[in-house]
C-alpha cells in the first residue's frame, strides 16, 4: 500500500494508505453516514465529480456482488454501468470479506475500475471539518509523485450532460402504460421499480423534447451537480407542463427540476445529505420517514408559487424534501423512495405514480 495524502482546498492534510488503483485525483469531497451499500452508492451517477468519505469505521468486510447484467440491460446489483465516485476514503478497509454473494474484494473492483481508495484516515476528524467549513474541493496526491498534481472542478460543470444516456432506450415495451423517463443520471432500481409495476419505461437523455411523444406519464430522475446547469431539460419539462396535465413524478435532481419550471429558485447546502437515515415528515400529516438521499442542492421552498406546496420537509434541518402541485397529479421526493440501499419506507410513491397512470386514484395532493 503506497503512501497517499488527501489534501482539502482549505490546505488541511490526511495521510494515509492507497488500496485501490494508483492515480492521483481530484473532486468534491463529500461524506455519507450510511453504515452499507457501498457497491449501490459507488456506481450511483449522483456522486460523478465527488469523493466519497464513508464515516462508518469498517468497510469493504462483505466485498462487492457480481457486475452480472440482465435480459433488459440492467445490472443485477448494481445501480449503473460502472462506479461514478471519483474517489473513496475510509478509516478501516478490511482485506478479507465473506459474503454469500461477494464475488470479488472491494479492492479488486476498484482497481479493475481505475478507481482510488485511501484506507487510515480518520475520517470521523474529516467529517467535523467538512461539517464546519462545508464541502470543499480535495485532492488524492502519492507521496512518492509529488508533481503529478490533479486538477478538477466541480462548480460550474454540467454533470447530468456526462452520466445521462446518449440515446433513447426502451424497457418493458408493449405494456399498457408507458412512461417516459428524463435520464439525468437515473439509478437502476428507479427503472427496476417501475418495470416492476407493469409500465413500459421510455429513458430518454436529459435534454430530449419529450413533448412529441405518446406516453401516459412523465419520470424525472436523479443526477449530479447543480440543477440550474439544467436549463435545457427545465425548458423543455416547462413546455410539457404548459400542454399536458398528465402524470409528473420526480426524485432528487427531479424534485429540483420540477421546482425549477414552477418557478422556485434552488440553493446548495452546507455540505449535503448522504445517508440512510434521514428522516422526513409528510406536511400537513403526522407520518415521518425513514430515507435514503444523497444530494448537495435543495429546493427553497419560500420560492413555491402559490399553487405549489411542500411534500415532505427534512426534520434536522428543515429543509424541503419535495414539492406537488395542489390541483394537477404532479409531485416529487428530495430523497430515494427505491433506495438502494437504504429503507423501502416510501417506495409507495411509485405505487401512487402508477395508479394515476392507471386512473385507480384521484389525485388530492395525497394528504392521507
Amino acid at each position: 500500500m503506497k503512501n497517499v495524502t488527501l489534501l482539502l482546498e482549505d490546505g488541511t492534510a490526511f495521510h494515509g494508505k492507497s488500496f485501490g488503483y494508483e492515480k492521483p485525483v481530484a473532486g468534491e469531497v463529500v461524506f455519507n453516514t450510511a453504515m452499507m451499500g457501498y457497491p449501490e452508492s459507488l456506481t450511483d451517477p449522483s456522486y460523478a465529480g465527488q469523493m466519497m468519505v464513508l464515516t462508518y469505521p469498517l468497510v469493504g468486510n462483505y466485498g462487492v456482488p457480481p457486475f452480472s447484467i440482465e435480459e433488459n440491460g440492467i445490472a443485477t446489483f448494481m445501480e449503473s454501468e460502472k462506479i461514478h465516485a471519483e474517489a473513496i476514503i475510509v478509516s478501516d478497509y478490511s482485506t478479507d470479506y465473506s459474503h454469500w454473494n461477494a464475488q470479488e474484494s472491494l479492492a479488486d473492483w476498484l482497481k479493475r475500475e481505475q478507481v482510488p481508495g485511501i484506507t487510515g484516515i480518520d475520517t470521523r476528524q474529516l467529517t467535523k471539518v467538512l461539517r464546519e467549513h462545508g464541502v470543499m474541493m480535495g485532492k488524492i496526491l502519492f507521496d512518492d509523485e509529488p508533481d503529478n498534481i490533479p486538477v478538477a472542478q466541480y462548480e460550474g460543470v454540467n454533470w447530468v450532460a456526462r452520466v445521462s444516456c446518449k440515446e433513447v432506450i426502451r424497457y418493458n415495451e408493449g405494456a399498457p402504460k408507458k412512461v417516459v423517463l428524463v435520464d439525468c443520471g437515473v439509478k437502476n432500481n428507479i427503472i427496476r421499480c417501475l418495470i416492476r409495476r407493469g409500465v413500459e419505461v421510455i429513458r430518454v437523455p436529459w435534454n430530449y423534447d419529450y413533448t412529441q411523444l405518446a406516453f401516459d406519464g412523465l419520470f424525472l430522475a436523479n443526477g449530479p451537480g447543480d440543477p440550474d446547469m439544467c436549463e435545457e431539460a427545465v425548458e423543455i419539462l416547462r413546455k410539457h407542463m404548459k400542454q399536458s396535465k398528465k402524470p409528473i413524478c420526480g426524485i432528487c435532481m427531479g424534485n429540483q427540476l420540477l421546482a425549477k419550471a414552477a418557478g422556485a429558485t434552488i440553493y446548495k447546502l452546507k455540505y449535503g445529505h448522504r445517508s440512510h437515515n434521514q428522516p422526513v415528515q409528510q406536511v400537513g400529516t403526522q407520518r415521518c420517514f425513514i430515507t435514503s438521499q444523497n444530494h448537495g442542492y435543495a429546493v427553497d421552498s419560500k420560492t413555491l408559487p402559490a399553487d405549489w406546496e411542500p411534500f415532505f420537509i427534512n426534520m434536522n434541518d428543515g429543509s424541503n424534501e419535495g414539492i406537488r402541485h395542489k390541483q394537477h397529479p404532479w409531485f416529487s421526493a428530495q430523497f430515494h423512495p427505491e433506495a438502494a440501499s437504504g429503507p423501502v419506507d416510501t417506495e409507495f410513491l411509485f405505487d401512487d405514480f402508477v395508479k394515476l397512470l392507471l386512473r385507480l386514484k384521484d389525485y388530492d395532493g395525497f394528504k392521507y
